[in-house]
């Protein structure tokens, strides 16, 4: 039996990996720049920035730009490209958006194509940028668009049309809005990717790649986000050109005011039983869960045994999602049950509490996640839940992100519990969250015409070329058989088989085969003229608050009924058209 033939060993250089060796994960080389950075400020009054930026900067109490701000703020000024990693929280949206802003001022946009772009993974990190941004874009006279999924596309598409300068997008809307011919980037001078590492992780990178393509190529992009590996390496090398460098935090973005606890529990029935013993806690707390229906469970039992939760996930439509966040930020919300939706640009003032029921995927999910909490100097914990098949795991990603947790056994019963993350047990009475009720709008259609004494509204109907008038209102036109003659100011002439007869006084009518018919405009309270009736035909007459019925060639008035009757039309044998 022979032997398989082996295949030659390519012999590796010294000092060199093995071709087929993956690349190893993590942070990727940051580039060398040919052009050192311009020195960092400490103060916003010694940018050049205009008058109104530096104006509303006062107003809204900020003074010192933080550490990412003052470092990246001066090459922005000037222009240049820029890479900056900031762990959350620490003022990124300023540090791009107070630059964009001022480098945009003065300037106009035609009807949809604005100069200055800004891309975000989620809409709910664009509604905030979108916020933060906009009173300084008012001091400067510049107009702001979000153009996210979730929202009318039509409602994007006419503010694009009106003319904005900024707009704050999701690449995946954007992209439709620019192949619907919405949006043409063509003068954006400005290109922003705020968290462009989340971007690339949920596939946006062939959008947000046609983007930035289509915008000027001698135009200014910066790049932002608090973490920054090998997944946005590609974007960096094809769109950033000699690009300055920030790194003001470590990629860990491990922060001195956080605290970071791994509570190990034993079981799934333990781990509920501590969830919602956390979620009852005096103040508000957000709670991690990997997926929509994990997150909708949880949200419905800490309702029913008391606890304020409401879900946050993709799930949900965007009014739903922003009433919630608005919920919660005002306290009628205590517990936010999130999927990795509320992990970036969710920013709540004074929350010192998040916990991962279901512990992140990787690393740069539990920095977001914990990011929500400790922000702008603030302090805050960091609570992950790890069963006892998770422990391994979970101690790795602990590593890649540089963090040494504090460890801890616990049962829900156990004092520390309540020691470390404020627990207590729930009311156990049900309760709900209301829904505002939106005012119902008022109905643009007019209100009907009625006659008066309560007849119908008038109303004009045509067939062809016949047309009826009606007694019971003052405008309605009459159906007129052939050689039919119609007549006015109050009278009415009807001829048939070469006989005439007359009714005056309005509402008189004349039907059959051959004759006219027709009526005065007023109301009377006379009887009703039926006239001759040729070829087999039939005349009836009927008014308001009399019923009457003629048989053909007779002339009848009958007091009776007094409910009005609609007239009802039928077609005579020879053709004409009678009335009932």
């Amino acid at each position: 039996m022979s032997r398989r033939p082996r295949k030659p060993t390519k012999r590796v250089p010294a000092g060199s990996a093995p071709a087929s060796s993956p690349a190893p994960s993590g942070d990727f080389r940051m580039p060398e720049s040919a052009t050192p950075a311009l020195p960092a400020v400490e103060e916003f009054a010694g940018l050049d920035m205009p008058a109104g930026l530096l104006a509303t900067l006062t107003a809204q109490g900020v003074t010192t730009p933080f550490p990412i701000q003052g470092a990246t703020l001066p090459d922005s000024l000037a222009g240049r490209d820029v890479l900056a990693r900031g762990r959350t929280g620490s003022g990124k949206t300023l540090a791009f958006g107070l630059a964009l802003l001022a480098r945009t001022a003065g300037l106009r946009a035609q009807s949809r194509a604005p100069l200055a772009l800004v891309l975000v993974p989620t809409r709910e990190l664009a509604q905030q940028v979108t916020d933060a941004l906009a009173p300084y874009a008012t001091a400067v006279n510049l107009r702001v668009a979000t153009v996210v999924g979730g929202l009318s596309i039509t409602k994007q598409a006419a503010t694009l049309r009106r003319g904005v300068e900024v707009v704050v997008a999701s690449p995946g809307r954007l992209n439709d809005l620019v192949e619907r011919g919405d949006c043409v980037l063509d003068d954006v001078r400005i290109t922003v990717l705020d968290e462009a590492d989340q971007m690339t992780d949920m596939g946006f990178l062939p959008q947000i790649t046609k983007l930035i393509k289509q915008v000027r190529p001698d135009g200014q992009r910066m790049l932002f986000s608090a973490t920054l590996d090998r997944n946005i390496d590609q974007l960096v090398k094809r769109f950033l050109t000699d690009p300055v460098v920030h790194s003001v935090d470590p990629s860990a973005g491990a922060v001195t005011t956080m605290e970071h606890h791994v509570l190990h529990v034993q079981d799934v029935t333990d781990k509920k039983a501590v969830t919602t013993r956390i979620a009852a806690r005096d103040g508000r707390v957000i709670l991690f869960l990997d997926t929509k229906r994990s997150a909708d469970r949880l949200a419905k039992r800490l309702l029913s045994v008391g606890v304020r939760a409401a879900a946050l996930h993709g799930g949900r439509t965007q009014p739903q999602r922003n009433r919630t966040l608005e919920q919660f930020k005002t306290g009628q919300v205590t517990a936010l049950v999130a999927t990795n939706v509320a992990a970036r640009g969710i920013h709540i003032d004074d929350l010192d509490l998040v916990v991962n029921v279901d512990p992140p995927a990787d690393h740069k999910d539990y920095l977001h996640r914990g990011g929500r909490t400790a922000r702008a100097g603030g302090s805050g914990s960091v609570v992950t839940l790890v069963l006892p098949e998770q422990k391994h795991e979970f101690s790795r990603l602990m590593k890649d992100a540089g963090i040494a947790p504090r460890t801890t056994r616990l049962k829900s019963s156990d004092e520390e519990l309540a020691t470390l993350t404020g627990a207590r047990e729930p009311s156990g009475v049900a309760v709900t969250i209301e829904v505002p009720q939106q005012a119902a709008p008022a109905s643009s259609r007019p209100a009907r015409r009625t006659a008066e004494g309560g007849g119908r509204p008038s109303r004009r109907r045509r067939s062809g070329g016949e047309a009826t008038v009606t007694a019971d209102a003052p405008e309605r036109t009459g159906r007129r058989s052939s050689g039919a003659a119609k007549s006015a100011g109050g009278t009415a002439r009807a001829t048939a088989s070469g006989a005439a007869k007359g009714g005056s006084g309005g509402g008189a009518r004349s039907t059959g085969s051959g004759a006219a018919r027709s009526a005065a405009g007023g109301r009377t309270g006379g009887a009703k003229a039926s006239g001759g009736v040729s070829g087999g035909g039939r005349g009836t007459a009927r008014r308001s608050g009399s019923g009457g019925a003629g048989t053909a060639g007779d002339a009848s008035a009958k007091a009776g009924r007094g409910g009005e009757r609609r007239p009802r039309r039928r077609t005579s044998a020879s053709g004409g058209a009678t009335e009932r």
